[in-house]
């Protein structure tokens, strides 16, 4: 590489000086409430209250100037501007989660119902059988069985009157 002269670097210099208006830049909020960032200018349908920055020199749209107040700044329409737009997608999906959650709980609600509704109906049939007066047996843990006499017969039917009463509302 040659090395680079001092008259050569100014002149360099100069040229990309002269280049930055042309990286001018418009910001403004758009209808949504998102901050837009363009180098072109905003289109007419947007206030000029809403417009926060623009290149010097730059003037606001005829439609814009016409509905902006007097003592509309830069600075004033960012403080009056919300400081952070609402994201659309984000909405959507909370309510996409909610939704998925209410389902799910509704779900579990259902197979709990079904479930209290099968455990009612074991227990009427247990109470039925036990108020027919039929001799009863069980099988010990020791696997033989036992005939159930008037008192362990009477502790059953309690216990079924509670299943009833807990699963058949």
């Amino acid at each position: 590489m040659y090395p680079m002269k001092p008259a050569r670097l100014f002149i360099v210099c100069a040229l990309l000086a002269a280049s930055v208006p042309a990286l001018a830049q418009y910001q403004w909020i758009d209808k949504d409430g998102r901050r837009v960032f363009s180098d072109r200018a905003p289109p007419a349908e947007v206030p000029a209250r809403n417009i926060l920055a623009q290149p010097r020199g730059a003037s606001v749209p005829v439609a814009a100037a016409a509905t902006a107040p007097a003592s509309a700044t830069p600075q004033a329409a960012a403080a009056s501007a919300p400081a952070t737009g609402t994201d659309k997608a984000l909405e959507e999906k909370k309510k996409q989660a909610e939704a998925a959650d209410a389902a799910k709980k509704k779900a579990d609600e259902a197979r709990l119902a079904a479930a209290r509704a099968d455990n009612c109906k074991r227990a009427q049939s247990a109470k039925t059988t036990l108020d027919s007066g039929m001799r009863m047996a069980r099988v010990n843990d020791k696997g033989e069985r036992e005939i159930l006499d008037d008192q362990q017969r009477a502790a059953e039917l309690q216990r079924t009157r509670q299943a009833i009463a807990e699963n058949c509302k």
